[in-house]
């Protein structure tokens, strides 16, 4: 899939419940308008369909609902310690989507949730409101698309642009934007702030399109890439999570080697590596839900409640994509 339009077509919505909260809000109406051959279904409340009992995440899978539900409560949380700070000292995210159009075979939102259906949170309102309460008192950095891909699901939202005009008035807002599409386009005529990131994750073509089922592959991101360098964005690139599989030198020489014949050094504003790493709990339900993966096949070790390779193959993974990035970048440029 190369972007939700495009790929979905917008028609595997075939059902989108929506909570009675959530009928008269505009971003609803907005995201029905591209389902007129949908069926809509009112609810109470999101989580009495998210949450209920005896659901398959590998068969909601293939054909996922929507739901579009106002979230209450706290709206932005602390970053992860799993996560990079790159330097930042407050740091958090948001989630305004639940769950991913993708399907990456490693990704842990499946070990989070087990229903793989995808809630859309309405009140952004709510959320940038939150963000000025906290801006009243130091300045944030804040990951915006930390539980889904916000910038796929950008054709029915618009919430990526609303994002980015949002941090355009607010300078000591820094908002990381992290992708896997080729969606650039959706934002493309919008103004690149020195405050907003775009992040994309890259992975070896050979990896994308066995392991990320459904998100564009190396070469369609890296055409993305070069639109928002060209436009005068900032770029982030993550090759994370670096995945032990055979031949994954191979795979990840010619990825970041072709990914700097394509983009100029200087106009990358830092790079993000890291392996696959993982919590206890969530690999647990992840391998039910996949018994046969070979990502998840490997003898994790367990530290801190995490899983994540041997020392041996940790550290020659990242020695080698650092030394080998190292080449055509700044070292202060790459974090681990």
């Amino acid at each position: 899939m190369k972007d939700l339009s495009n790929n979905l077509n917008f028609s595997s919505f075939s059902h989108i419940y929506v909570e009675n909260e959530a009928l008269k809000n505009k971003n609803t109406q907005d995201i029905l308008s591209h389902f007129k051959k949908s069926n809509i279904i009112k609810i109470s409340h999101y989580k009495d369909v998210f949450f209920r009992k005896n659901q398959d995440f590998a068969v909601q899978k293939h054909s996922p609902k929507l739901i579009l539900a106002v979230k209450h409560g706290n709206f932005i949380y602390d970053g992860a310690q799993v996560c990079e700070d790159f330097g930042n000292k407050y740091f958090y995210y948001t989630s305004s989507i639940m769950n991913c159009i993708y399907n990456c075979e490693y990704c842990y939102l499946q070990g989070v949730y087990t229903s793989a259906n995808i809630v859309i949170f309405v009140n952004l309102d709510d959320v940038f409101h939150e963000v000025e309460s906290l801006l009243e008192k130091h300045p944030v950095y804040l990951c915006i698309s930390y539980d889904t891909d916000i910038l796929a699901f950008e054709h029915i939202t618009g919430f990526t642009k609303r994002w980015i005009e949002f941090a355009g008035i607010h300078k000591n807002l820094k908002i990381e934007i992290r992708t896997k599409s080729a969606n650039f386009k959706c934002i493309e005529k919008l103004e690149p702030f020195s405050n907003v990131i775009l992040a994309w994750t890259l992975s070896p073509e050979e990896i994308s399109k066995t392991y990320e089922i459904g998100a564009p592959g190396f070469n369609s991101r890296l055409e993305s890439i070069k639109s928002a360098v060209s436009s005068g964005w900032n770029l982030r690139i993550c090759f994370d999570p670096i995945l032990y599989l055979k031949n994954w030198a191979i795979y990840y020489k010619d990825c970041i080697d072709r990914t700097f014949e394509a983009v100029p050094s200087e106009k990358i504003q830092d790079i993000s590596i890291g392996v696959f790493r993982i919590s206890k709990d969530y690999l647990k339900r992840m391998k039910k839900v996949n018994p046969y993966s070979i990502v998840l096949s490997y003898p994790f070790k367990v530290q801190n409640g995490v899983c994540t390779y041997a020392d041996i193959h940790h550290k020659t993974m990242i020695d080698f994509v650092y030394n080998l990035l190292s080449k055509y970048v700044e070292k202060e440029k790459i974090f681990i």
